[in-house]
């Protein structure tokens, strides 16, 4: 885990075909949970992003998974998202971006 001063968060890419994102996203763990997110799309032909895990998320932990999400469309890889938490899925759903966690 990534220790900041408001939480810590997990990327795991050790499941088949799947990046796990588990913790804290927010405003402190934003950027390095999204280079590990890039890191564990880059190294890893993986096509689902479980963020089941994650417990706790605000609107700069949102725009971390949408930035990697958009950028494994751009580069040809179509990644699908699953256990989207309900904090996340209503901050989306409150900014507009519901349809992206496609």
């Amino acid at each position: 885990m990534s220790p900041t001063k408001s939480g810590k968060f997990q990327v795991i890419a050790d499941v088949p075909d799947t990046v796990s994102v588990s913790g804290t996203l927010n405003f402190a763990t934003a950027a390095s949970a999204l280079t590990a997110m890039r890191s564990a799309f880059a190294k890893h032909d993986r096509h689902t992003l479980d963020l089941g895990g994650v417990d706790s998320c605000d609107s700069a932990g949102l725009a971390c998974v949408l930035a990697a999400l958009s950028e494994a469309d751009q580069g040809g890889r179509r990644v699908s998202v699953r256990r989207v938490p309900q904090g996340m899925q209503a901050l989306a759903q409150v900014c507009g971006v519901e349809s992206l966690l496609h």
